[in-house]
């Protein structure tokens, strides 16, 4: 009786962190896409921006799924996203193109940083009411990472110009319903 009473409360803590888990998978994922980023391999990074947004998506879908939704695990997952979509994008981007503006590159990539920042934060305070307000940082990080592809085909102030609209976007007033 007391090996089974351990073995579910075991089994009871291990379900209750399994979507921080999978948020902290996504953090390490942006945090290694960083690191590539900063070391020139911008196709692996690319690439673990794009794995850091599958364990995004199904960190909160557990969550919900099991009912271990938590104020700590919502606190958690602004973290994880502000490194895996605001400075991991923002460093590639800026990584692959955005160094030839010099200041003005450098002044955007860090404004959309803060954009990110500000609207993870702003999202932690509003009510949960069905809608986000402003373009969520996990759809701009992976547009301006997606973006990164284009960069043999289009001139550079084109990525100058996408990085401050999808700044603006994630700051702006505009609601959109979640999925």
């Amino acid at each position: 009786m007391f090996l089974n009473d351990i073995f579910d409360q075991t089994i009871k803590k291990l379900k209750a962190q399994t979507a921080n888990v999978i948020t902290l998978a996504n953090l390490s994922l942006g945090g290694f896409a960083i690191i590539f980023a900063l070391k020139g391999n911008l196709n692996l990074s690319l690439l673990l921006i794009f794995v850091a947004a599958l364990a995004d998506r199904f960190d909160g879908m557990i969550a919900r799924k099991l009912q271990i939704e938590s104020e700590l695990g919502k606190q958690l997952d602004s973290m994880s996203d502000i490194i895996s979509f605001g400075v991991a994008p923002a460093l590639l981007i800026y990584q692959g193109i955005l160094f030839e503006f010099g200041a003005p590159g450098s002044f955007f990539t860090i404004f959309y940083i803060g954009c990110g920042a500000f609207r993870l934060a702003r999202f932690n305070i509003s009510e949960n009411n069905g809608y986000f307000t402003g373009l969520p940082i996990t759809a701009a990080g992976c547009l301006i990472t997606l973006s990164y592809l284009m960069i043999p085909y289009i001139p550079a102030p084109f990525f100058l110009f996408i990085t401050i609209i999808l700044s603006l976007l994630m700051v702006s007033p505009f609601k959109l319903k979640k999925v």
